[in-house]
Order: C-alpha cells, then sequence, then structure tokens
C-alpha cells in the first residue's frame, strides 16, 4: 500500500499537458512570439519600435531622401553645430587637398606630372572655372556629408579649347539624379533585360551602366530642368557611404541627430524666453484710498487716463488707480542649461563621429592624454572615410579620366599609374612626437616612406627634394653636417659603424 501511494502522489504532481500555441495566436494575445534574444521581444517595451525587413534602397526611398536632405540643409543653414560639424567633417576628409603624383613602372614621371599639374592644379579643370581639383574636392566632402553623396561628372573639351587635359568636371548635388526612373527596362523575349533604381541603370549582372540625370538642378524652378537624360557610368563618378550591402544611394551623415539637434534647437529658445521672463521685474505704485495726489500726477484724471496695466516689459513702473495692487508670480528660473548643453552637444557629436572639442570648440577639460586619445580615434575614422569611401569613388575615377585624357592627346600611358596622398595630419606635441618618430625610423618600427605619408607628403617626392637639397649643400658648403643624414660617417676602428654628432669643423651644428 504504501508503494501504491507513493506512486499515486507522483503520478499527481506531473505537470498536465498544454497544447503548444503557434506563433501567430501568441502575437494576437499580447505575448509575442518567445525570443532568445530580448531585442527580438513584442512586450510593452519594445512596443516603439519600428521593425522592417526592406533593403537599404526601400528604406531609403526617394521621399525620404528629399526629406532627409530639405532637413538637413535646413540645419546647415541655420544651426550653428550643425554647420560646425560639417565643416570640420570635410575641412579633415580633405583639407588642402589630397594630392597625387603620376608613377610610370613605379617610378616618378616628371613630364605627366608637368602635363597633369598644369591642368589640376588651376582652374582649367573647373567646368564653371573657379576651383581647381582640391576646390572640388572640399565642395565635394561637404555636399557628401551634408546630402549623403556628391555627382562627379565628366566633361569632355575641344582640343579648340586649349586646356592642358581635354576634359573639364562638374561638382552635382544628388538631387540631379531622376528618381522616377525605377523598376524593369523592356529587353527581347527570353533575354534579361537592364533595371532601374531609383534613376541608376544596371546591367543584367547587376553592373552599373549609367545615370538618369536632370538637365538642371529640379529645385532651381527652370521647366527645362524637368527632362532628365541618360549618361553613361564611365562619364560619372557617384560618391557616397554605403552603410549597407547593395546600398545604391546615400543618406545625409546628419540622420542620427536631426531630431536631437531640432529638441536642442527648441530647448535653447525656452532658455531664453525664461531668461526674457526672469528678468521682466516691474515698479508698481500706488495710491491711497483717499485719493490723495500721486507724485508726479497733478489730477486724479490724469490717473484714470492711465492705460490698463496688461503688459510688462523689463523697466516699465506703471501708476495704479486709487485702491488697486498688482502680485507677482516668482520669475522662473534658468539653471541646468549648461549640463543638458553638454548632454546634447556630446550626443550630437558620437552621432557625426567628431570629438566632442572638434565640434564645439570647448577645451576647457582636455588634458594632452585625452586630447591625443580623442584626436587618434578621430584619425582612425578619417583614414577610413579617406581610403574606402573619397578615393577609390571619387580620387580613382579622376585618374582614369586623366589617363584617357592623356591617350587623347597622344602620350604614351603604357605602366603609367597614379597615387594619393591625403594631408598629414598636425602633431599635438611636434617636440615629443618627432624624437618618436625618429626613434622608431632607427628602430626599424617606421620606414622614412610611412612617416612622409603620415605627413602628407609623397614619400618619392620626399627622397627626391632632400638628395637634391643635400646635393646642393654638398657642392655650396662641404662643412655642412646634418644630424639627419649620417652620409658621412666614418668606421669605428674595428669596423664597425659609427655616427657623428654632425659638427662641421668651423662648429656649425645643424
Amino acid at each position: 500500500m504504501a508503494d501504491r501511494s507513493l506512486i499515486d502522489r507522483l503520478l499527481r504532481r506531473q505537470p498536465q499537458q498544454v497544447a503548444p500555441v503557434a506563433p501567430k495566436q501568441r502575437i494576437a494575445r499580447g505575448r509575442g512570439p518567445r525570443a532568445e534574444y530580448d531585442g527580438a521581444t513584442f512586450g510593452r517595451r519594445a512596443a516603439g519600435w519600428r521593425r522592417t525587413q526592406r533593403d537599404a534602397n526601400g528604406e531609403l526611398s526617394p521621399a525620404v531622401t528629399a526629406a532627409l536632405r530639405g532637413i538637413a540643409r535646413d540645419l546647415v543653414r541655420n544651426n550653428p553645430f550643425a554647420a560646425r560639424g560639417v565643416a570640420t567633417i570635410a575641412n579633415n576628409l580633405v583639407g588642402t587637398g589630397i594630392t597625387f603624383q603620376v608613377y610610370r613602372n613605379g617610378v616618378i614621371d616628371d613630364r605627366l606630372n608637368k602635363i597633369a599639374r598644369k591642368h589640376f592644379d588651376t582652374k582649367s579643370c573647373d567646368s564653371s572655372g573657379r576651383h581647381d581639383l582640391y576646390g572640388l574636392q572640399l565642395q565635394a566632402a561637404r555636399t557628401i556629408v551634408e546630402s549623403g553623396a556628391v555627382v562627379l561628372r565628366r566633361r569632355w573639351r575641344r582640343l579648340s579649347d586649349r586646356l592642358p587635359l581635354p576634359f573639364q568636371m562638374q561638382v552635382l548635388e544628388p538631387d540631379y539624379i531622376d528618381p522616377s526612373k525605377h523598376g524593369p527596362l523592356a529587353a527581347a523575349p527570353g533575354v534579361n533585360g537592364s533595371f532601374l533604381i531609383n534613376g541608376v541603370q544596371f546591367t543584367p549582372i547587376g553592373a552599373r551602366e549609367g545615370y538618369w540625370l536632370y538637365n538642371g538642378h529640379p529645385g532651381s524652378g527652370r521647366t527645362t530642368s524637368l527632362g532628365s537624360t541618360f549618361i553613361p557610368a564611365v562619364d560619372i563618378a557617384h560618391v557616397f557611404r554605403a552603410d549597407r550591402p547593395e546600398m545604391e544611394h546615400g543618406a545625409t551623415w546628419l540622420a542620427p541627430i536631426v531630431l536631437r539637434m531640432k529638441d536642442f534647437a527648441d530647448f535653447e529658445d525656452a532658455q531664453l524666453t525664461r531668461q526674457k521672463l526672469a528678468s521682466a521685474f516691474v515698479g508698481v505704485v500706488t495710491g491711497d484710498d483717499d485719493g490723495n495726489a500721486i507724485p508726479g500726477i497733478a489730477t486724479d484724471d490724469a490717473v484714470e487716463d492711465r492705460e490698463p496695466l496688461d503688459y510688462v516689459e523689463p523697466g516699465t513702473f506703471q501708476y495704479l488707480r486709487p485702491g488697486e495692487e498688482v502680485s507677482f508670480s516668482s520669475p522662473p528660473g534658468v539653471d541646468g542649461y549648461a549640463d543638458y548643453t553638454k548632454v546634447s552637444l556630446r550626443a550630437v557629436a558620437a552621432g557625426l563621429g567628431v570629438p566632442y572639442e572638434a565640434l564645439t570648440g570647448d577645451l576647457s577639460n582636455v588634458n594632452f592624454s585625452s586630447g591625443r586619445m580623442g584626436w587618434l580615434e578621430y584619425q582612425r575614422s578619417l583614414a577610413t572615410w579617406q581610403w574606402t569611401m573619397f578615393i577609390p569613388q571619387f580620387c580613382d575615377s579622376v585618374a582614369t579620366w586623366m589617363i584617357d585624357a592623356l591617350i587623347m592627346v597622344g602620350e604614351d600611358v603604357e605602366g603609367v599609374t597614379v597615387r594619393w596622398t591625403p594631408p598629414g595630419r598636425a602633431m599635438i606635441n611636434p617636440s615629443d612626437e618627432v624624437k618618436a618618430n625618429r626613434d622608431a625610423i632607427r628602430s626599424g618600427q617606421m620606414t622614412i616612406s610611412q612617416a612622409a605619408r603620415e605627413r602628407g607628403e609623397d614619400p618619392d617626392t620626399f627622397l627626391a627634394e632632400w638628395k637634391a637639397d643635400a646635393e646642393k649643400i654638398d657642392l655650396a658648403r662641404p662643412d655642412l653636417r646634418f644630424r639627419s643624414a649620417p652620409r658621412h660617417g666614418g668606421r669605428q676602428p674595428g669596423g664597425a659603424s659609427r655616427i657623428h654628432q654632425w659638427r662641421s669643423p668651423g662648429g656649425l651644428n645643424v
């Protein structure tokens, strides 16, 4: 009996079998599907998430793109921090220019370099005649950050135009791309045809075939701008930061901070209004109930003629009728402005990918270590944007067009390549960083070429200039010695190398 009783108790403890509930049923009951990740739940905490399975081009539809561009441009026009954020990215991304050198089989070709410099280092390369290549780069960088993308168009010119190279470039805003050109293109029966994605035409295998560009800016108001023309892809450089695979158009870099900057602007307006109200103190002079004269007022009729107190402004003194009085509420305070401003602007700087100090100019809490850490991280971001976006998409397109133009004027381009050098970074502490670079070169951890590139110089040009200067010095002043060039070192008695202190016989130390 004891065993039977134990068995009965165990059976009564078995959990009841419940029929499984389908995921759709659970969603209908408000519980959401079971998820191993908290972020995939459908509970109250996740009720505000917008979940979508659309690709990058579906999310960045023409309507969304136009709305974001309009808001971003308004912020840049009217918000000082937005304008500063765009400027600091463009200035550090391009600066005074991403320079180039023309090489042939790994050696600088001075002749082709001279032709290219004559074209790109002057306004000859700009279809509007306003900028050299580096001015076009800066304009393009600003447009990429503000509008999300930029269109660089090649325009061939006649030889009779007497340009060093027979083409010019035109920088266009991405608004020129006609988004109405969208969908599949008709093809022969049984043949896969080309297709369009918001103004960009692709071959059946997905290669870019060309762009449909408006004949003028669609916001210019000219009726001639309404039509669009197909431009082959070889004549277009469409430059943008592709944040997702298969992304064919770019979004403004201000997109993550648009609402935050709007909220911050509203907060500043509210704080200004509170400050004005806090300053609006009013002095009120009242008479007694017996109608005695009020100093400065001749008769009671003058009091009756006074306008009612229905407006308060700073510095107001108002005389009231006998028996009247005014009670005031305490003026609002204006505390917390500085703390909220710092929190908001730090979030804005993080969203743009720039240091807080670069965005605001506030260096009050910066020391050498924190400044260096922030600057190095910013340099990594800049290098990423330069070498994975701007140089491959903008600069390499210019290099291809340069070589095509050299062929057209009859130049031999066998083995010709173009190398690009971004602007160098400014040192935070030159006295220490120069010593560190010197020690790294001496110990073999860095090459002279690497150090030259970090300064924004082409290594071959730097070494060629150094060689030319050294030869001039040896010819003009044989007694002059440089510590950076142990060309005249001797040998110690045992054959070991010995580096001189580089003092001239006359005591001159360079």
